[in-house]
């Protein structure tokens, strides 16, 4: 496919950038710190971002005629690098940095990306309204904060984002959406480059400035492909950011039960629980082979509904199943194993009680036979 070229310029660049990135982190002290959430020893630069970000900012101006949507996009996308680069310089509170999130989803919804109409079958139109402008903030703000809360393992924000946004620019080749094939493409470009060096063992880590713009721009080429969408593309985007979502409403849940503040960092999002059972190396590729296995699900429900469904209905439950066997949202949240449970129990009933229907019937033969004799 012609189209993957694009791929080939900002991955040349990012790595090219980022190890003068590395270098400039040495006088500026910018270096991942070490707590009891981290998984990495020794000092490594937090700021990767900056080459993922430079190179897909340098990749547009070169491939790119810009568009009021795209305008909106790359104002909204560098607002949150600039706020994570922010944090990562100096450290700001996570209420500043959802404020900024949300002013970044205002500048999308001005220049017109965000969700107006969903066509469902048999002609069903929903015209979203006043819901769509909180809609589109939520989904923002959610998707960045997904993308942000994975960023724990080398490799794992970036290689997740590189599928998701491989897969988006698949989808819209099908869909005959250039513009959301070039800006996916040219995003995926710069942040596989930069995976050259954060792959584990990492020698860089891209920070809040990288997962911060790699979160809300993932959330809003999404949104260019909901706009006056059927219900298929609103559904495609959520599949591909399946194990995002999942983590961050377990994280919601979880904290709400322990009665933490969401902001309290913890170490049992999925990567964490992955990791103390496979490894660092291996819980990276687990968790991107599952996100390449739901963006292949989204090609086959397109192709057959049925077989589709049914491939995300497989990987769902698998996922609620190690969910509720690594206790990743509390020890007593287990559903699906509590049912099984019962419904072994059940089983085990009824043999119980064929077992000893079956003795009785046994113990009345016998009776019979010593009455006859």
């Amino acid at each position: 496919m012609k189209e993957l070229y694009v791929m080939v310029l900002p991955f040349l660049i990012s790595v090219g950038l980022t190890p003068l990135v590395k270098w400039y982190s040495v006088p500026a002290k910018t270096y991942a710190k070490e707590n009891k959430r981290t998984v990495h020893h020794g000092k490594i630069s937090r700021i990767g971002g900056v080459a993922i970000y430079l190179a897909f900012m340098i990749t547009m101006a070169v491939y790119m005629k810009v568009d009021r949507a795209i305008t909106g996009i790359l104002i909204g996308g560098s607002i949150m690098f600039f706020t994570g680069l922010v944090d990562d310089l100096i450290d700001i509170k996570p209420p500043v940095k959802l404020f900024f999130e949300l002013v970044a989803a205002v500048v999308l919804i001005y220049f017109g990306v965000m969700v107006d109409v969903i066509r469902l079958p048999f002609g069903i139109k929903i015209d979203f309204g006043i819901v769509s402008f909180l809609f589109t903030i939520i989904w923002v703000a959610g998707i960045t904060n997904a993308v942000n809360l994975i960023d724990g393992l080398d490799g794992l924000a970036g290689g997740m984002s590189v599928i998701i946004l491989i897969v988006t620019g698949c989808l819209a080749l099908i869909e005959r959406r250039p513009d959301i094939i070039s800006l996916a493409f040219i995003l995926a470009g710069s942040t596989l480059g930069f995976l050259v060096y954060n792959s584990h063992p990492a020698s860089i880590f891209m920070g809040d400035c990288g997962s911060l713009f790699l979160g809300f721009m993932i959330s809003a080429i999404s949104l260019m492909g909901f706009k006056s969408s059927t219900i298929l593309t609103l559904a495609l985007p959520i599949l591909l950011l399946m194990l995002p979502i999942i983590d961050t409403l377990s994280a919601i849940v979880r904290r709400t039960l322990k009665g933490m503040k969401f902001s309290q960092a913890d170490k049992s999002h999925l990567h964490h629980l992955l990791m103390n059972q496979f490894g660092h190396r291996n819980t990276v590729i687990i968790m991107c082979t599952m996100t390449a296995l739901f963006g292949l699900s989204a090609y086959v429900y397109m192709i057959n509904r049925n077989l589709g469904f049914l491939t995300i209905l497989i990987l769902l439950f698998f996922i609620e199943l190690f969910i509720e066997k690594s206790a990743m949202i509390s020890a007593k949240f287990h559903p699906m194993l509590g049912l099984w449970h019962r419904i072994q129990r059940l089983f085990e009933r009824i043999r119980k009680n064929k077992r000893q229907k079956k003795k009785r019937k046994n113990e009345h033969l016998e009776n019979t036979k010593g009455k006859k004799v």
